[in-house]
C-alpha cells in the first residue's frame, strides 16, 4: 500500500482523509491518506521517509508551505512565485517536485460563486497570508481590473503588493484606511482570505459597505455558513463558502499523483456530511 500524508501543525480536520482516501478507494487505488502533525524540526525527516519509501506524495499546510521548499529538488513555476507549496509528487527515481494547488482550487470556487468572466473586475481580498497569497495571484493571473488588498497592518498587504510585483499590481491597504470604504463600495467581487469567521467570530468586514450587486466569496468552509456568508446571502447577494476549493484543490493533487480521471464527485460525496458537522470547528 503507497502512502500520501498532510504534513501539518495543528491537524484537526479530517477532511482532506475522507476525501481522498474516498478517491482511492473508488479508483482501486492501493494506497492510504493519513495526517501526520509535525514540528519543523521534524520536517525534513518525514520528507527523507517519503522518499525513500516512495510514499505516492504528500501535502504540506500551515504552518510549513513555505519551510517544505528548500527540502525538495524543484519547486514549479507557479509554486514559487506564490512562496508557497502545499502538494508533492515523488518520482520513481525518489525526486521531490513541489507544487500549488491551492490556486486551482480558490479559482474553482470564486468562478462557481460569481458566475461571470473576472476580466476587468474590481476586486477586494482581505487577507495576506497564505490563503491571501494564492488567491492575488489567480485574482491577477485571470485578468482583474482593480485588486485591492486589505490586512490589519497596511505594512502586510504592501509585502504582498511588493512581492507579486514582477506580475501583479495590487493596492495594498489597512482595513481602517478611509479608502478601503470606497474600494468596497466599488467592488464587483469581496474575497474574505483571513479566519475570520472561523477561529475569530463574526464578518470580517461591514456588508452593508458591498454594493448589493457584488459577489461574496469566503475561503471558510467551517462553519458551513460563516457570518459573513449569511450577512451576504440575507440582503440577497450571491455568497459561497470555500467548500469548491477544498474539493478542487484535493482533486487537483489527486489527479497530479495517480494520473486518474477527477474524482471531484466522489470526494464531494465523501466529505458532505463532515461540512455540517459543528463538533469538527475549532
Amino acid at each position: 500500500m503507497r502512502t500520501v500524508a498532510l504534513f501539518g501543525n495543528p491537524l484537526r480536520r479530517l477532511h482532506s482523509v475522507v476525501m481522498h482516501n474516498a478517491a482511492f478507494a473508488a479508483f482501486d487505488i492501493d494506497a492510504r491518506y493519513e495526517l501526520r502533525e509535525v514540528t519543523e524540526p521534524e520536517l525534513a525527516a518525514q520528507v527523507a521517509q517519503a522518499r525513500d519509501e516512495k510514499w505516492l506524495g504528500f501535502q504540506i499546510t500551515a504552518p510549513f508551505k513555505r519551510a517544505i521548499m528548500p527540502l525538495l529538488d524543484e519547486v514549479e513555476g507557479t509554486a514559487r512565485r506564490i512562496g508557497a507549496v502545499n502538494s508533492v509528487s515523488i518520482a520513481a527515481d525518489g525526486r521531490l517536485t513541489g507544487f500549488n494547488t491551492d490556486v486551482i482550487g480558490f479559482m474553482t470556487g470564486v468562478r462557481a460563486c460569481v458566475r461571470a468572466d473576472l476580466s476587468g473586475a474590481r476586486v477586494v481580498l482581505a487577507g495576506s497570508g497564505g490563503a491571501g497569497h494564492a488567491a492575488a495571484y489567480g485574482l491577477a493571473e485571470a485578468g482583474v481590473g482593480r485588486l485591492t488588498v486589505l490586512d490589519l497592518d497596511a505594512a502586510d498587504s504592501r509585502r504582498l503588493a511588493t512581492e507579486f510585483s514582477p506580475f501583479a499590481e495590487i493596492e495594498p491597504l489597512a482595513f481602517h484606511d478611509p479608502l478601503a470604504v470606497a474600494r468596497l463600495g466599488e467592488a464587483d467581487l469581496f474575497v474574505n482570505a483571513t479566519s475570520v469567521g472561523m477561529l475569530t467570530p463574526g464578518p470580517v468586514i461591514d456588508v452593508a459597505d458591498l454594493a448589493p450587486e457584488a459577489a461574496v466569496f469566503d475561503v471558510v468552509y467551517v462553519p458551513s455558513e460563516t457570518e459573513l456568508v449569511r450577512r451576504a446571502r440575507a440582503r440577497g447577494m450571491r455568497a459561497a463558502n470555500g467548500v469548491d476549493m477544498l474539493v478542487a484543490q484535493a482533486a487537483a493533487a489527486f489527479v497530479r499523483w495517480t494520473g486518474e480521471s477527477d474524482p471531484t464527485l466522489h470526494m464531494r460525496e465523501a466529505v458532505d456530511p463532515l461540512l455540517h458537522r459543528d463538533d469538527l470547528a475549532p
